[in-house]
């Protein structure tokens, strides 16, 4: 639908949420065009400022959503005011932005949408750089101390990055994104540099940080903190143990999070200057958790559900999956057709049992029938017991469940449409049951 013919529909100002949202579909004719010059406009126009805040811009091809996260709960719990911009959503768009830990209302984000179409004019403006302006419209008139943002793509031509932080975080660094990024992780690597700030703290989360990375830490002149360096984690019977060069944690819980990115999370708050009590810690620790990050949907058999959709992500997946002790481990596949599906299936190849691939039904979305072509290549070394293909990833995720035994693990990934889908379908089984 044109633009002039979007405008024609009704009165803009009495607009659902819905609306809003297909209108942001159909005013550009790409999902993603990186630069910063039109949203650069666009901010200027709304006259908006985060000057007087603490903004931490958060990039990397993992990890930045649990790392926010943990931040974002350790502050709540000293009772900081805080905000978080983050991406993509999972079942409802008003995911992406939190305030003091919780959604804002329909009608917050759809007066900040209007704030924003009437700021650009003429100005063409992509899905995610309209939602990110009315993210920092949505974060501004909050008033939050500390402001958490997730960088969507890569990182220095990425809307987020109009804005100067005062920490920059680079969270895991995998290949995703090649056609807009690089096709190496050194390329990669030095467009996420791209949130640096001369003079300001950076904090790299990756253990295994390319070369690129550490050369633009010295040329943007940061202050940088390092994995494994000047900060770095262990995991053993006795929990999760911390230390930087100043601090140092024992005998913490094992958050339901990746440990590398906890890790990232409280060098954060050092940096920050926060002394957190043990306790305090201890408490967070406990309970942290992000829909879709290692989340748990139920016990007996064990349904974890996980966004990881690259060698990286699954690397470290199958890692934490090792540690359950599960006696046998069903994996719900579904992933976009522009992803690396062998490089990501990988990690995961020694420790499934039983594989039920899935089609997403989307743009970009992957043919089942090419996820089971990649396991099966691999039957022959005798990794993989059974293959299973299903048209959907309901279909797929059912079937697990009839077959799962108390003692077993069906583990769901691939991509955040394969997790929302299952979401989607257990909220409506949870809806008839109260009904």
């Amino acid at each position: 639908m044109a633009e002039s013919a979007i405008n024609q529909v009704s009165n803009k100002e009495a607009w659902s949420l819905q609306q809003w949202l297909s209108y942001l579909n159909d005013i550009h004719p790409s999902n993603i065009e990186l630069g910063l010059d039109r949203v650069a406009k666009v901010y200027q126009n709304l006259d908006i400022s985060f000057t007087n805040k603490t903004v931490i811009t958060v990039a990397g091809t993992n990890g930045k959503g649990t790392t926010c996260a943990l931040v974002e709960q350790i502050l709540l719990a000293q009772d900081k005011t805080v905000g978080v911009f983050s991406s993509p959503h999972l079942i409802d768009y008003r995911e992406r932005v939190r305030v003091a830990g919780s959604m804002l209302t329909t009608e917050a984000h759809c007066q900040a949408f209007l704030k924003v179409d009437s700021a650009r004019s003429d100005t063409s403006l992509t899905y995610f750089e309209f939602g990110t302006l009315a993210a920092l419209v949505l974060l501004h008139e909050a008033n939050a101390d500390y402001v958490l943002l997730e960088v969507g793509l890569g990182g220095r031509l990425d809307a987020v990055n109009i804005l100067d932080p005062n920490i920059a975080v680079i969270t895991g660094i995998d290949l995703d994104h090649q056609d807009w990024l690089g096709d190496t992780k050194e390329q990669i690597a030095k467009e996420k540099a791209g949130i640096f700030r001369a003079g300001i703290p950076a904090i790299i989360g990756d253990p295994n940080p390319p070369l690129s990375l550490k050369k633009a830490a010295i040329d943007y002149k940061v202050k940088p903190k390092w994995q494994d360096v000047d900060f770095g984690y262990q995991v053993n019977e006795d929990g999760f143990s911390w230390h930087s060069q100043t601090c140092q944690y024992q005998g913490l819980p094992v958050p339901n999070i990746p440990a590398q990115n906890a890790s990232t999370a409280l060098q954060v708050i050092e940096t920050l200057g926060l002394e957190v009590p043990e306790l305090l810690l201890t408490q967070v620790f406990a309970s942290v958790h992000l829909p879709g990050r290692r989340q748990v949907l139920q016990t007996q058999p064990t349904v974890m559900l996980d966004v990881a959709h690259n060698p990286q992500a699954t690397g470290l997946l199958a890692s934490d999956l090792k540690q359950l002790g599960s006696n046998k481990i069903f994996g719900v596949i579904a992933m976009l057709q522009d992803k690396d599906v062998a490089a990501s299936l990988a990690p995961m190849l020694d420790i499934v049992d039983t594989w039920h691939c899935a089609t997403l039904h989307m743009p970009r979305g992957g043919q089942a029938q090419k996820l089971v072509s990649v396991i099966n290549s691999t039957n022959s070394a005798g990794l993989v017991k059974k293959v299973i293909e299903f048209e959907q990833v309901t279909q797929a995720y059912e079937a697990a469940l009839e077959q799962a035994e108390e003692n077993d693990c069906i583990i769901v990934f691939g991509s955040f449409f394969t997790i929302a889908e299952v979401l989607n379908l257990h909220n409506e089984n949870s809806i008839a049951e109260d009904i």
